[in-house]
C-alpha cells in the first residue's frame, strides 16, 4: 500500500513553503535548462543540412557558437540548480529532524524504554536522510522532465506524424514498466528500512557498553550478534538492491529499441525524401535526449521508493501519541511543596512482542502478530503525607518501588490508580513545563554531555548568564571546587562526563536543581562510593540545597536517614512502614529501628 499523495503534498506544503524563493529559483533553472536542451538539437540539424547544401561558412560559425555558448549556459545552470536544491534539501531536512526530535522528547518514558538510542537515531536521522533529495528535486525534476519529454515528442510530431508516433509508443512503454518495477520494490525498500534501525540500535547499543564487554569477555557473543544481526539484514537488502538494479538495466535494454527505432523510421522517411540528414539526426539526438529525463525520472523513482520507506516510518512515530496528556493549567506554588499520595497504583508495561518480523514480506504486507504488551507492578496502594519543607527517607531493597516513586512525582509516568497531590493540586492538572520546574529530580547516575561546565549546569539554556551559575555555585559550598578546574565553567568535558568523578558529576547535578529553584527535590542519595573530601563536600552541598524545601530522598546510608524528617519503607511496592523518623527510632520493635541496628547499608543492597 503506497504513501497517499496527500501526505506528499502535505510535507512539501510544510517545509518548502517557507522556502518558496529558493523554490522558484530552482523552478526557474530547470525550465530554462529545459529550454536550452531542447534548442540545441535543432542548432545541430540546421549546421548539418547547411554544410551538406555547402552553405556559406558564416552560417556554420554562427551555429557552432550558438551551440557551445547554450551547452556552457547549460552547465552553468546545472551547477546553479544544484547549489540551490542542496540548500533547499539541508533546510527542509534539517526542520524535520527537528520536529521529530521535540516530538520524541516529549512522548512518555515507555516509548522511550522500547526503543534504543540507536533505533532512534535512525528513525530521527536516517529516515529523514531519505527525503533529501524528495524535497530539493523529486517534484521540480519529476515536473521538470516530464516537460522535457512532451517537448521532445511535440516537436517530432511537428516533423512528422510518422516520427512522433512510434516514438511516443517507445515513451509510454518505458514509463509504465518502470512504474511496474517500482511497485515490486517498495516493500522490500520499507523492510530494509526497518531492518536498518534494528541494526543501528544494536551497534549504538553494544558501543555503550564498549568497555564492560571487553572487561567482561563478551566480544565474541556480541560478534555472534553482530553477525547475526547482518546475516538477517543481507537478504532484504539484497532484494531491495535488485530491484533498483532491475530499473537500470530495464532503461539499457529499452533505449536499444528506442534507438533501433529512430534509425529505422530515419532511415525509411530519408530514402523516401521525406526528410532532411539533419532530421534524420535531430529524430536520433531527440530520442537519445528521452534516455536523459527517462533516466531521472527512474532514478526519481528509485529515490521514491525509499522516500515512501521512510515517510511511512516518519508518519508513524509522529502519530505516536504520549501516553502522559499534558493540559495541565494550574501554577505550583511558591515556596516548598507539599506532597500526597492517595492509594496510587502504578505498573510497568512491557515492550510489545512481535512475531512474524523475520520475513520482509510479511513485515512489508503488515501480516505479522503483536503480542499484547506485559505489564509489571512496581507499586500497590501507597498512601502517605509529606508536609511543605519536610524531608522524607524513603527506604526498601532494590526493585521494591523508590525508584518508581520519584518517576511518579515528577510525571515520568501516570499513576494507573489513586492520586497524587504536590502543593495541593493534582499532578495531571499542573502543566508539565511548570511541574517539572517546581519538581526537580537529582539522580544517581548524573546524564553528562560533552560541553563545557557552565552548558552542563545550565543545561544549554543561554538565558542562565555566568554570574547566576556562580552565585548558585557560591550558596552551595562548590564555587572553589569549579574555580580550580582548568578554565573554570569554560572547561570541557568529554562524553558521558569523562573527566569528573561520581562525586563531581554529583555536583553538576546538584548545581542544575538549585538553579531551577524548585519547591520540591527528589534525591536519589549517591554518597556511598565517594572519598571522604568528595563526599563532606556533597553532603554539605546538599544540606544547602535542601534548606527551605521539600525534600524526598531515596536513602542508602545511615546519614541520609538522619537527615529525614519522616521515613516510608516499602516492601515489594507496598508500604510497609511509615511515620515520624525519631518515633521510629525511639520504637525497638518498628522495622526502622531494626534497620538501624543491623546496618541500613547492608540490609538496603
Amino acid at each position: 500500500m503506497g504513501v497517499p499523495i496527500k501526505q506528499y503534498y502535505q510535507l512539501l506544503r510544510r517545509y518548502l513553503q517557507p522556502q518558496r524563493k529558493w523554490v522558484l529559483l530552482l523552478t526557474v533553472f530547470v525550465l530554462t535548462t529545459i529550454g536550452l536542451r531542447l534548442a540545441n538539437p535543432q542548432i545541430l540539424r540546421t549546421f548539418i543540412d547547411a554544410a551538406i547544401a555547402g552553405r556559406d561558412q558564416a552560417v556554420l560559425i554562427r551555429c557552432a557558437v550558438l551551440f557551445f555558448g547554450i551547452a556552457i549556459l547549460t552547465q552553468g545552470l546545472a551547477v546553479a540548480a544544484t547549489y540551490v536544491g542542496e540548500t533547499v534539501a539541508w533546510t527542509a531536512t534539517n526542520a524535520l529532524r527537528l520536529d521529530l526530535l521535540d516530538h520524541a522528547l516529549r512522548l512518555d518514558a515507555t516509548f522511550h524504554k522500547d526503543l534504543t538510542p540507536g533505533q532512534l537515531i535512525e528513525r530521527i536521522d536516517g529516515d529523514v536522510a531519505t527525503l533529501s533529495n524528495f524535497f530539493s528535486r523529486f517534484t521540480i525534476d519529476v515536473v521538470g522532465n516530464g516537460i522535457l519529454v512532451l517537448g521532445i515528442l511535440g516537436l517530432l510530431f511537428r516533423e512528422d506524424w510518422r516520427i512522433g508516433l512510434p516514438i511516443l509508443g517507445f515513451a509510454v512503454v518505458t514509463v509504465v514498466l518502470l512504474i511496474w518495477i517500482r511497485k515490486l520494490v517498495i516493500p522490500h525498500w520499507t523492510a530494509y528500512r526497518k531492518r536498518s534501525a534494528e541494526f543501528f540500535g544494536f551497534v549504538g547499543e553494544q558501543l555503550s557498553g564498549t568497555e564492560d564487554i571487553r572487561a567482561n569477555g563478551a566480544v565474541a557473543f556480541v560478534l555472534r550478534r553482530f553477525f547475526e544481526f547482518c546475516r538477517r539484514l543481507y537478504p532484504v537488502r539484497l532484494r531491495s538492491t535488485l530491484g533498483g538494479y532491475g530499473m537500470w538495466m530495464s532503461n539499457i535494454a529499452l533505449f536499444a529499441f528506442g534507438h533501433a527505432i529512430a534509425f529505422g523510421v530515419g532511415a525509411s522517411l530519408w530514402r523516401a525524401a521525406a526528410i532532411t540528414l539533419g532530421t534524420v539526426y535531430l529524430i536520433f539526438h531527440y530520442t537519445e535526449l528521452l534516455r536523459g529525463p527517462i533516466h531521472e525520472i527512474r532514478t526519481q523513482i528509485t529515490d521514491l521508493q525509499r522516500a515512501e520507506a521512510g515517510i511511512r516510518r516518519i508518519r508513524t512515530l509522529l502519530s505516536t501519541r504520549s501516553r502522559l496528556v499534558d493540559r495541565g493549567t494550574t501554577a505550583l506554588p511558591a515556596g516548598p511543596l507539599a506532597v500526597t499520595f492517595d492509594r496510587v497504583s502504578f505498573a510497568y508495561r512491557a515492550a510489545a512482542t512481535t512475531r512474524g518480523v523475520d520475513d520482509p514480506e510479511e513485515d512489508a504486507r503488515g501480516d505479522r502478530r503483536v503480542d499484547a504488551p506485559r505489564t509489571v507492578s512496581a507499586v500497590r496502594d501507597v498512601s502517605f503525607t509529606l508536609e511543605p519543607g519536610a524531608v522524607l527517607g524513603l527506604l526498601g531493597r532494590t526493585g521494591s518501588g523508590k525508584t518508581t516513586i520519584a518517576r511518579l512525582l515528577v510525571r515520568l509516568y501516570d499513576v494507573d490508580d489513586g492520586t497524587i497531590r504536590i502543593g495541593g493540586r493534582k499532578v495531571w492538572d499542573v502543566g508539565l513545563a511548570e511541574l517539572r520546574r517546581g519538581v526537580r529530580m537529582v539522580p544517581q547516575e548524573v546524564k553528562l554531555f560533552r560541553a563545557t561546565i557552565r552548558d552542563n549546569v545550565r543545561l544549554f539554556d543561554p538565558g542562565i548568564s555566568n554570574d547566576r551559575i556562580l552565585d548558585a555555585l557560591e550558596r552551595l559550598g562548590i564555587r572553589r571546587w569549579i574555580e580550580q578546574l582548568p578554565s573554570g565553567l569554560g572547561a570541557m568535558l568529554g562524553a558521558d562526563g569523562s573527566g569528573l568523578s561520581a562525586g563531581q558529576a554529583q555536583l553538576i547535578a546538584l548545581a542544575r536543581a538549585f538553579l531551577a529553584d524548585p519547591g520540591l527535590v527528589i534525591l536519589d542519595e549517591a554518597s556511598s562510593r565517594l572519598d571522604p573530601a568528595t563526599e563532606t563536600l556533597l553532603e554539605g552541598a546538599i544540606d544547602r540545597l535542601l534548606a527551605g524545601r521539600t525534600a524526598v530522598i531515596i536513602a542508602h546510608r545511615l546519614a541520609t536517614v538522619e537527615r529525614a524528617d519522616r521515613i516510608v519503607i516499602l516492601e515489594d511496592g507496598r508500604v510497609a512502614e511509615a511515620g515520624a523518623r525519631r518515633s521510629l527510632v525511639a520504637d525497638s520493635t518498628s522495622r526502622l529501628s531494626r534497620l538501624l541496628q543491623a546496618g541500613l547499608e547492608k540490609v538496603l543492597e
